[in-house]
């Protein structure tokens, strides 16, 4: 061991110092990449200063029940059989997977096997991995617009090209889609429209299976917050229809326990099962098995159930003080109507606001005063047809949602 340390960094050689002054060349590769990475306006991506305030998206940790998911973790790895330290299943944790099987075929109408299940970071990384196999350069994607800024990273990295299809009060509008070219894949989030909420209705779901049919295109199905409804019973998935194998499932549990456990999945079709597979194994081994085992025990046992029960009664309390919130402080400044699902509401700007400000000049305002809320225009792929505010509400506590939205207020009357 040296007992003495220079005085100064010892010298690179000469053409490595050169190098190190030639500037680095621009980000020039993946133009349509970089044109969507800045639009994901979701709150999880606000400043840390403001994240939470009314972010859109966000289930509230708070509420998690951590003491049990450390025990089931512990439980897990006190002792681990040979088999999931060394890992190498491709699909993930099979045990989970069975467990997710079950859950959704009881709760969701969703045809599946164990088998068919592939467990994923999240949606994204599931969309990735389908655009991957199923695209080529150029083909049609048909996105519902507006719709989630985060769907169309994975598809534009792809090299596909991005159709924007306007939706109505039932989802997705193909009355229009005629003139469209044709898609190789359809993107779509029918249980719950993000960020408008309509749900789709079971006749415009067989319409859609009808054209994915003869376009002979795969159909994307984000069922991304399926399990926050709080009126009505909802419609089962768009994959439970499907009799010709052509829908792909995608879920997460992210939106639904705590954003950072990144555990999500696909349901896969079994034609393109051993595709599916072999891809993921390609691109990256396997998921990390480290949360899975506690998971799987978490659906199993009935703690999951349990929940979403509670959840439940805790976000539709807080969605129906949000609307007495707004209702007393936002009126003439946002119309806020009642939503039967989800984790956020939207506030469409009202004539006397619009004329004074567009909705990113109202974000920008309610950002000075600490809280995202970010503007409903930026979720449109083309030109916006609606003006509003995305405006959170499941992760903020009862205490604190009135002072937030009477300040939201404050911020946009001045």
């Amino acid at each position: 061991m040296a007992t003495d340390l220079p005085d100064a960094a010892p010298l690179a050689p000469e053409s490595e110092r050169r190098e190190r002054l030639t500037p680095a060349p621009k980000a020039r590769r993946f133009p349509s990449l970089a044109r969507h990475a800045g639009v994901l306006a979701d709150g999880r991506h606000a400043p840390a200063r403001l994240s939470g305030l009314l972010a859109p998206g966000i289930a509230d940790p708070g509420e998690f029940p951590f003491e049990l998911w450390a025990r089931l973790l512990a439980r897990s790895w006190r002792r681990p059989s040979r088999g999931l330290a060394a890992g190498g299943v491709p699909g993930g944790f099979l045990p989970l997977r069975q467990a997710i099987a079950d859950y959704l075929r009881l709760l969701r109408g969703v045809r599946c096997e164990a088998e068919q299940v592939i467990i994923v970071s999240g949606t994204r990384q599931g969309l990735d991995l389908a655009a991957r196999l199923l695209l080529g350069k150029g083909d049609a994607v048909w996105l519902e617009d507006p719709g989630y800024p985060g769907l169309r990273g994975p598809l534009a990295a792809a090299g596909a090209r991005l159709v924007a299809l306007s939706v109505d009060g039932e989802g997705i509008d193909l009355s229009r889609a005629g003139r469209a070219p044709r898609p190789r894949l359809i993107a779509v989030t029918p249980s719950h429209q993000y960020p408008l909420g309509m749900t789709m209705s079971l006749a415009r779901r067989l319409q859609l299976l009808d054209r994915a049919r003869q376009a002979d295109a795969w159909i994307f199905e984000d069922d991304y917050d399926s399990e926050w409804r709080y009126r009505g019973r909802p419609l089962a998935a768009l994959q439970g229809l499907d009799s010709d194998g052509r829908v792909i499932y995608a879920g997460s549990f992210s939106k639904v326990l705590f954003a950072s456990l990144r555990i999500g999945y696909l349901v896969v079709p079994p034609q393109a099962l051993d595709a599916f597979l072999s891809a993921r194994s390609t691109l990256d081994d396997q998921p990390s098995l480290i949360a899975q085992p506690a998971l799987a025990a978490f659906l199993t046992e009935g703690h999951f159930a349990a929940y979403l029960r509670r959840q439940r009664r805790i976000y539709r309390a807080r969605q129906e003080m949000a609307l007495a919130a707004a209702q007393k402080h936002l009126a003439g400044l946002l119309d806020v109507p009642p939503d039967p699902g989800g984790l956020h509401l939207v506030g469409f700007l009202t004539p006397g606001l619009a004329r004074r400000m567009d909705d990113v000049t109202a974000s920008r305002r309610a950002a000075e005063a600490g809280i995202a809320v970010p503007a409903l225009s930026k979720y449109w792929i083309g030109r916006a047809g609606r003006q509003g505010l995305m405006l959170g509400y499941a992760a903020m506590p009862e205490v604190s949602l009135e002072p937030t939205i009477e300040r939201l207020a404050r911020a946009l009357r001045a």
